[in-house]
């Protein structure tokens, strides 16, 4: 899956950025609250929400916070149940093609904002399905190194992975991201952590299957707006995008 990482090294480097702003805290508590109410609100009998309790914790979220959201999510503390997962596409400069999940109580709301986030930044909404074959959806797990790339394969194999990228997680950690199916990621998790890999995120990603370059700074810097705006909705849990930008280009423009 050569490629498959580029976008996920621009998030990690947004990631940086969005922590700073304080961003995370909201989306990932939402993501407790929907996957509380979606299975039992047990993380021993959920993996959705257990992998959300995880990322909470990584991104130093109060366990007071996280104990709220699931109490949220099943009903016990009133408000949360109400929210519901909706997928929308668009499109950026360029022909860019871009996907968002959010998760939401007023549909009318979140797609006036999406619309109007668009517009104001050189894209359009589009219709449901618009972009979407452009996508795959695909379970992720992300291993912090050093990667033993034998021991990876081989653990690979035993959880029916597809594939594995060799990444860098920051500027001084190699790791490696493992894809699999959706209905199989908690079965890959599972393998690696027996395997002793140390699983810094399993989640659900749309992979693009194919890519648009973008080569110059003005187009850069108005897709990163863009993308941008859609993250700061309070209602977005992800964007994704179809483009690629070499690593020099993504530097000079987030100085």
């Amino acid at each position: 899956m050569a490629g498959h990482s580029k976008w996920a090294n621009i998030k990690r480097q947004k990631a940086r950025v969005d922590a700073v702003k304080g961003k995370v805290f909201a989306r990932i508590s939402r993501e407790i609250i929907v996957a509380a109410r979606s299975g039992v609100p047990d993380p021993a009998g959920n993996f959705q929400l257990r992998t959300a309790i995880e990322k909470a914790k990584a991104a130093d979220i109060p366990s007071e916070n996280i104990e709220r959201a699931i109490a949220k999510g099943a009903g016990l503390a009133g408000g949360g149940s109400e929210l519901e997962a909706i997928r929308y596409e668009g499109y950026g400069v360029g022909g860019v093609a871009i996907l968002i999940e959010a998760l939401t109580d007023n549909r009318n709301r979140t797609a006036a904002d999406l619309r109007e986030a668009f517009n104001k930044n050189g894209g359009n909404l589009g219709e449901n399905g618009c972009v979407g074959w452009m996508f795959d959806h695909k379970g992720v797990c992300t291993v912090r190194g050093p990667i033993d790339e034998e021991k990876l394969f081989e653990a690979s194999l035993e959880a029916a992975a597809e594939s594995y990228d060799l990444i860098s997680i920051d500027e001084d950690t190699e790791g490696a991201e493992v894809f699999t199916s959706v209905p199989n990621l908690e079965q890959l998790a599972d393998v690696l952590k027996q395997q002793r890999f140390a699983v810094l995120q399993s989640e659900n990603r749309w992979i693009p299957s194919n890519t648009v370059e973008i080569d110059t700074p003005e187009k850069a810097r108005s897709l990163l707006k863009l993308m941008d705006a859609l993250e700061d909705l309070d209602d977005v849990q992800s964007v994704t995008a179809n483009f690629e930008m070499t690593d020099e280009l993504m530097s000079s423009i987030m100085i």
